[in-house]
């Protein structure tokens, strides 16, 4: 029931968002500009001062990266593989089986739930989350249809505002400089309206979707739910790693795919089915998340 309850009003923003975005309420650009402040500046700086606060001596651990990593490049080469061998063609099924919503759903979700001493486990897995999956499927993508493979795409991926604000936050943590206290309060406020906006971005981009799941939607769904989150729960546990950090990773398994994996559609039918996983895994983990939580007795 405590799980409920906090995973309740992230929820309801996004159900909040989506309902402004059906109602429209915000121009399209105004809503275009919000994302673009939320991913630009507000997330940034939540990465930013988590990290340059945190204990990094525990988040950066290798069996931490492996018990995350290896189930996602797993069910990522598997569904792939399936697909392509289905459709005679390269698609971008496979990220949406193994790209969880990290940043929208899951720093909410493990701020509220978990508790800021977790949080540095999860700034670990977002500093390589989609810069390997991301770069995995552009090379994937441009092999299996005879693309040239584009070094400044694969090195575009590090530009990406929050891998800044995490290596920014890092070198501060690691140099030991200190930030004046103005800054450090200006910095907190703007990464304050950053989980609201989020989940309000989050709600207003699934209002542009209609739910129209077919076979392969349910079945990435459920690979996105139960499987990586199984997979991870089983080999975190194998590894020995703290019930923490185990905690965290499966949280980050079960949260639903990610908007981003529509940036790698090429083919009308392949945005169809990554679309409604979208919004098909957004709505179903409501369910899956407070049971998983149960399963770690949080």
């Amino acid at each position: 029931m405590a799980a409920v309850q906090a995973i309740l009003p992230i929820f309801l923003l996004i159900l909040l968002g989506y309902w402004i975005g059906r109602r429209q309420w915000l121009a399209s650009d105004a809503a275009s500009g919000l994302s673009t402040l939320t991913f630009k500046l507000f997330m940034p700086l939540v990465l930013f001062t988590g990290i340059a606060r945190a204990n990094l001596a525990e988040g950066l651990s290798p069996h931490l990266l492996l018990a995350y990593f290896l189930p996602a490049l797993g069910l990522f080469a598997l569904v792939s593989l399936l697909a392509h061998r289905r459709l005679g063609r390269a698609t971008p099924l496979g990220l949406a089986a193994a790209y969880s919503n990290n940043v929208l759903i899951g720093i909410p979700l493990v701020a509220s739930v978990l508790g800021a001493p977790s949080m540095v486990y999860v700034f670990a897995i977002l500093v390589f989350h989609s810069l390997l999956l991301f770069s995995v499927q552009s090379l994937y993508a441009a092999f299996g249809t005879g693309e040239k493979v584009r070094l400044s795409s694969l090195l575009g991926n590090l530009a990406n505002p929050l891998i800044v604000g995490l290596l920014l936050g890092a070198l501060l943590n690691v140099s030991g400089l200190p930030l004046p206290a103005p800054l450090w309060r200006l910095a907190d406020w703007l990464a304050g309206a950053a989980l609201p906006c989020a989940l309000l971005v989050l709600g207003l981009s699934l209002s542009r979707f209609r739910l129209m799941p077919d076979g392969a939607s349910w079945a990435l769904t459920l690979v996105k739910l139960v499987a990586f989150p199984a997979l991870v729960y089983l080999l975190a546990g194998a590894l020995g790693l703290p019930d923490a950090a185990r905690a965290v990773l499966v949280v980050l398994a079960a949260c639903p795919s990610g908007v981003n994996v529509l940036g790698f559609v090429r083919k009308p039918e392949d945005s169809r089915t990554v679309s409604a996983t979208v919004f098909l895994s957004t709505l179903l983990a409501a369910v899956g998340l407070p049971l998983w939580l149960s399963v770690l007795h949080v």
